[in-house]
Formats: C-alpha cells, structure tokens, sequence
C-alpha cells in the first residue's frame, strides 16, 4: 500500500431550512480545497438519493498528514464554523480507506480537472 492515498467517506445531515446555504458554502469551500492544497487529490459532495438533507463527502488525501493539514487551515475551519449552525446532527464517519484505482499518480493528474465542471 506504499502507493495507496487516504480515502475518507462521512455524511452530514443539514436542518432543511439551511440546505442551499450549505451547499453553497461547501461546494466553494470544496472547490478552494482542491485549488489551494496540494495534498487534496479528491473532493466529492454527493445528495442522499432519498432524502435531500443528508450529504456524503468522499475525500482524498495524500495521507493522515494531509487530513491533518487540512483541517487546519482557513478554509476548512472558516467552511466548519459557517456551516456547523446548519447541521441536525453530528458529522457521521463511514470510513477511512486506502485507495488502490486510481492510483497516487492517476489522482495526481486528474485533480485539477475536477475544477473545470
């Protein structure tokens, strides 16, 4: 697993009268995560197929390092302290993981075209 990035895999539930507010906070705030940290080769915001409140993020990063990084700087906290009013419950982690496709190389070459959509 030498080559293998750090996947992470959470959901948050959003009280439905903050829903836009906080989609519009986190797709900034991801887009300014995959722009300015090099360490951040993954960023997805994906909408529960049944109910429209609740919201899994699925992230790579290069390693423990890299989440720790993350989590400290200006955007992630000033994204954090916006969008922790709106939420109905407590951030839930499904996973971490190790990727093995694509690999450490494959992310590294598609990460900045995630910010051409």
């Amino acid at each position: 697993m030498a080559d293998a990035m750090l996947g992470t895999f959470f959901a948050i539930d959003v009280r439905s009268e903050h829903r836009q507010a906080f989609l519009d906070a986190s797709i900034f705030a991801a887009q300014s995560f995959i722009s300015e940290e090099r360490e951040v080769f993954h960023f997805q915001i994906m909408v529960d197929a049944v109910d429209p409140n609740r919201f899994y993020f699925y992230n790579v990063f290069r390693d423990e390092a890299a989440v720790q990084a993350h989590e400290e700087t200006s955007v992630f906290k000033t994204w954090w302290q916006k969008v922790q009013p709106m939420l109905a419950s407590e951030t839930e982690t499904i996973a971490k993981m190790h990727t093995l496709f694509p690999s450490a190389k494959g992310f590294e070459a598609q990460k900045m075209g995630l910010l051409q959509w």
